[in-house]
């Protein structure tokens, strides 16, 4: 039998403290009935005896403390999961928001879910194509990877979630695959634009949206990222799906972890956020992957902006641990005007050669990947070279993979958010502007592969 309790003590922000309650468990759901029959959900995030402080998911606004009663459901915060969600849109909590009509639930799932046993779990190995020649050419996906993208304020890192949950699919199977998409903390016309083109495009069919918009309170925003975690793994898990999950805006997750942990007057570590940030993030980033006894895997692009472009701010910096490499967004590509603004030197995807070569993507891959980024290295030393000593102190070799440089941006890493590459379309556009330098240049790549796909002059 559940039991009421009218013994609200205190409300501070989005905190309550309850008294005298009988077993009650740590993040446990909870219900309180306003007097005029209004309901309102918590859940519980601290246990002392028979006191319990619990976390409000909406606005404390018009609570009578004397008047309300509060009850516990006996178990956590759950999602209704059904095939039936592809193709519908739903707010932090689960709810469907898309006028469509309410999910019949096959099951209901803890938000938190179980971690993956390391031990079943099987090694990253096949490549996803996304269509954007920065990524599948030299930081490239594979599937159970979690990859995430560091933007900055203002960069146009959603465009880039967009184009990624349009066009990704794992090549050569006949698999279903599927995209849980999490907008965290946006503004009403970021959800606008995800919304309206996910439907212009048609890829809403394949995908489960989860909007939580900047004015929903904290506590919605840090389910947010859990529910589609949850979808995720239904959908991965029980129906051997292959899902790719981007959630964007970690940033926007973390601001709302520091700003409940300040409410509970918690010892903050590094910027003020709380010092188990670390392990936060990790429940989540880890509940990607493939799992021993199921064809489905989970896939993660989780989407950050760094706050004053700061690699070494606590979000990023503690994401990089936990994930396998990082693609950076640039401003002065931006600037530029090419899109998406990718910085290929420091990204970086750790598990970019489980997933190329023959039977995957091609035999040159790899190589033409190595040589592609020793040249555009090269050719930026040497621009940078001629703002200080001008064109004429350069040899005519630096003045050539100068050249390279900016071919290479304006063409390879400049392809708009419409374009979607195949890995053959990238690779041969690859060796074409590989074609500027000559052939003696091409020290990272194999002399049979060099005789079988080399396309400019000896």
């Amino acid at each position: 039998m559940i039991r009421e309790y009218r013994t609200i003590e205190e409300v501070a922000g989005p905190l309550m403290l309850v008294r005298q309650v009988e077993g009650v468990k740590y993040d446990e759901l909870g219900e309180i009935e306003l007097p005029n029959g209004d309901i309102r959900r918590c859940r519980v995030l601290e246990v002392n005896g028979r006191n319990v402080l619990v976390q409000l998911f909406e606005s404390s606004a018009g609570l009578n403390l004397a008047n309300s009663k509060v009850r516990f459901t006996g178990h956590g915060v759950q999602l209704p999961v059904s095939p039936n969600m592809l193709g519908r849109v739903f707010n932090g909590m689960g709810e469907p928001i898309d006028n469509g009509a309410k999910i019949l639930a096959e099951k209901s799932m803890d938000i938190n879910g179980t971690p993956i046993n390391p031990a079943a779990r099987y090694y990253p190995s096949e490549f996803i194509q996304t269509g954007v020649s920065t990524i599948d050419g030299l930081n490239t996906l594979v599937r159970g990877q979690k990859l995430p993208i560091f933007s900055g304020s203002g960069l146009p890192h959603a465009n880039l979630a967009a184009q990624i949950a349009r066009q990704a699919k794992v090549r050569n199977k006949d698999d279903k695959f599927a995209v849980v998409f999490a907008a965290v903390g946006i503004t009403f016309e970021e959800a606008d634009f995800f919304i309206s083109d996910f439907k212009r495009t048609g890829a809403i069919d394949r995908t489960v949206l989860f909007i939580n918009l900047a004015s929903d309170p904290a506590i919605e925003r840090i389910s947010t990222p859990r529910m589609a975690l949850t979808a995720a793994e239904y959908l991965a898990f029980e129906c051997d799906m292959h899902v790719l999950v981007i959630i964007t805006d970690i940033t926007n997750y973390a601001e709302a972890l520091r700003e409940v942990s300040a409410a509970r007057k918690e010892v903050p570590g590094r910027r003020g956020y709380p010092g188990y940030l670390y392990t936060d993030l990790a429940t989540m980033y880890e509940r990607a992957g493939r799992k021993m006894g199921s064809e489905g895997s989970i896939t993660m692009i989780p989407i950050l902006t760094m706050p004053e472009d700061d690699k070494t701010h606590p979000i990023p910096d503690l994401t990089g641990y936990i994930t396998e490499g990082q693609i950076i967004l640039s401003r002065e590509l931006y600037r530029k005007g090419y899109l998406p603004p990718v910085d290929v030197l420091p990204s970086l995807s750790r598990l970019k050669d489980k997933g190329l070569g023959v039977g995957k993507t091609r035999e040159d891959h790899a190589d033409t990947m190595n040589q592609l980024f020793s040249a555009y290295a090269r050719g930026k030393e040497a621009k940078e070279l001629m703002v200080v000593l001008g064109e004429a102190a350069l040899t005519p070799i630096d003045r050539l993979y100068a050249k390279f440089a900016d071919a290479f941006e304006a063409e390879y890493i400049h392809q708009g958010f419409y374009e979607n590459r195949s890995i053959e379309e990238t690779l041969d556009l690859g060796w074409k502007l590989l074609s500027i330098l000559p052939k003696s240049e091409m020290k990272r790549i194999k002399p049979h592969l060099l005789e079988k796909y080399w396309c400019g002059k000896d």
